[in-house]
């Protein structure tokens, strides 16, 4: 276990050191992005010309109001979706550039992606639906995937709930399996969409909890969250009001400014 979690460190160190860098040395560079949507009331500009660069180690909260833009936002980062102009790197990938085919396979080795609503496959054991991302992408030998996923699984404290279905277990459970999830690549940076929006306070401080370690042991994390509270909790605070990005705070420059 010790060891599992000491190789997690180890390679995210080397990332954060330029192992998986673009020119500009930002684990995460946003350059000018905009993403327009046509709808029924006309064209609408989610994303106006957006510049943001991540480095490795952050734990950035993404706040703004319903329709402000944040999830458009995090899902450039994850190519769910596409700009209309400007470029999306991620280390040395330009995610922009990349087919539909090419994006899945990517996605899948370097991002783990948390939603609100969990996302888990009912019919498949907790187990099971962690170790989905290696099958998909086949990374680990097959013989080690089921290690790998309870390992991961007991780094989230739901090791014992490993070979029951995701309806068996709590909605605070069931994030942590997404999680878990989220891990079973090892990826460097972890983007979660209002991951604590379907869970009670207590279990939310917990999810929180759990993100603050895996920042500790090297990993960086995008959040998209409503709630304030929860979003002094990162180290980084975006506030985006209506496309734009209207503040970028760090916890070292509130630190100054007192």
């Amino acid at each position: 276990m010790f060891n599992f979690i000491a190789n997690i460190r180890h390679n995210a160190n080397n990332r954060q050191n330029g192992d998986n860098h673009n020119g500009n040395g930002h684990l995460i560079d946003l350059r000018q992005v905009v993403k327009d949507y046509e709808t029924a009331a006309g064209s609408f500009c989610a994303l106006k010309g957006i510049d943001l660069q991540v480095e490795g180690g952050e734990f950035v909260a993404v706040v703004g109001k319903s329709g402000s833009g944040k999830s458009t936002l995090i899902n450039m980062i994850t190519g769910i979706d596409r700009p209309t102009a400007g470029e999306v790197f991620i280390g040395d990938t330009g995610v922009h550039t990349l087919s539909e085919g090419q994006m899945a396979v990517w996605r899948g080795k370097n991002l783990g992606v948390v939603f609100q609503f969990f996302q888990l496959l009912p019919t498949l054991t907790v187990v099971e639906n962690v170790m989905l991302p290696m099958d998909f992408c086949q990374v680990h030998p097959s013989r080690e995937r089921e290690k790998i996923a309870l390992n991961l699984l007991e780094q989230v404290d739901v090791a014992e709930q490993a070979y029951k279905l995701p309806a068996a277990l709590s909605g605070g459970q069931q994030q942590r399996v997404a999680i878990a999830r989220s891990l079973a690549n090892d990826p460097s940076i972890i983007v979660a969409d209002e991951p604590t929006g379907n869970l009670d306070s207590k279990t939310s401080a917990d999810v929180i909890n759990l993100f603050k370690r895996l920042i500790k042991s090297g990993k960086t994390i995008v959040m998209v969250t409503h709630d304030n509270d929860l979003a002094e909790q990162g180290t980084r605070i975006i506030t985006i009001t209506d496309g734009e990005i209207e503040s970028d705070v760090s916890k070292a420059d509130t630190k100054e400014e007192v």
